[in-house]
């Protein structure tokens, strides 16, 4: 079937990200991670509020009692935009400083998972951790390259994951009840002309979309038995994340990036960075909060 894609916001950010549907409220949240602006789109006023953070956000996520949490480069921060006001909660990676926070989600018990990445590119360099109600960073993965994409099955019981350059899709063993995850194994091999998995979520039905960075569209994929159902194209080359919103959640929003394009790519894809909306006969799932304390 034909899909028609909308280009929702012609703002060309550099790098589009960490994009989040607030079923609640009825808003979209993005970041523009190297502008470090966060993004708050409202469908039902077309209006996009931009807040300037002051440093790279690779993510965000709402939280219990109407705040924001942003994953900034070395910290992780709870943000008031009435006030504009940054708090910092806990430190990330002090230590490491060529690396940055990247993607993040909460899980199905409420807790913040947010990976890392090297600036320097260095392989292996980066992290996945977990934090919970006590605000404590725990790592639950080390070796990673470029911590992206993270969902969890419909039944709770597995969590998928992306580090990027291995172009994998990974399943884990998942405790809901523990946050502990077990037994890594492979089921999506992202073949090499699709470009590189980046975002992810997941529909109703259990399937994984994928945004495609350097692949020209979002992919959907069963991850049970392995097989690609639909390759979506998009104007653009660097497709960065995507996530189901609107009042039904049928309709997937998806952010691309404009930096590391040349100037010819750049004229030949003059909406990259730009927000797009895909509607389809898919509903995916409301997406998870932080749960503090």
């Amino acid at each position: 079937m034909k899909r028609e894609i909308e280009l929702v916001l012609d703002i060309k950010a550099d790098l589009g990200e960490g994009v989040f549907w607030d079923y609640k409220k009825r808003f979209l949240y993005w970041v523009d991670i190297e502008k470090g602006e966060l993004h708050i789109y409202n469908p039902g006023t077309r209006e996009n509020k931009t807040y300037d953070i002051g440093e790279r956000i690779g993510t965000v996520v709402p939280a219990s009692k109407g705040k924001l949490i942003l994953a900034l480069e070395n910290s992780i921060a709870e943000y008031n935009t009435e006030k504009k006001e940054l708090k910092k909660l806990i430190a990330f990676e002090e230590d490491i400083p060529e690396n940055r926070a990247n993607d993040g989600k909460c899980d199905p018990s409420g807790r913040f998972w947010v990976g890392s990445l090297s600036m320097d590119n260095k392989a292996g360099n980066a992290n996945l951790y977990r934090i919970g109600k006590d605000l404590k960073l725990h790592k639950m993965l080390s070796g990673v390259s470029v911590s992206n994409g993270l969902v969890w099955s419909l039944d709770k019981k597995k969590m998928y994951y992306i580090d990027t350059p291995t172009r994998e899709i990974v399943s884990f063993d998942y405790d809901n009840k523990s946050g502990d995850i077990a037994n890594k194994r492979t089921v999506i091999k992202i073949p090499e002309l699709m470009g590189y998995p980046d975002g992810m979520t997941i529909d109703e039905k259990g399937m994984l979309w994928i945004a495609l960075f350097g692949g020209w569209g979002v992919s959907r994929w069963d991850p049970l038995n392995r097989k690609l159902l639909e390759y979506i194209k998009l104007p653009v080359q660097n497709v960065t994340s995507c996530t189901f919103g609107g009042d039904n959640l049928n309709e997937l929003y998806i952010t691309t990036a404009s930096f590391l394009l040349k100037e010819n790519e750049i004229k030949n894809q003059p909406h990259a960075g730009g927000l797009f909306r895909l509607k389809t006969n898919i509903c995916g799932l409301p997406c998870f909060e932080f749960i503090s304390k």
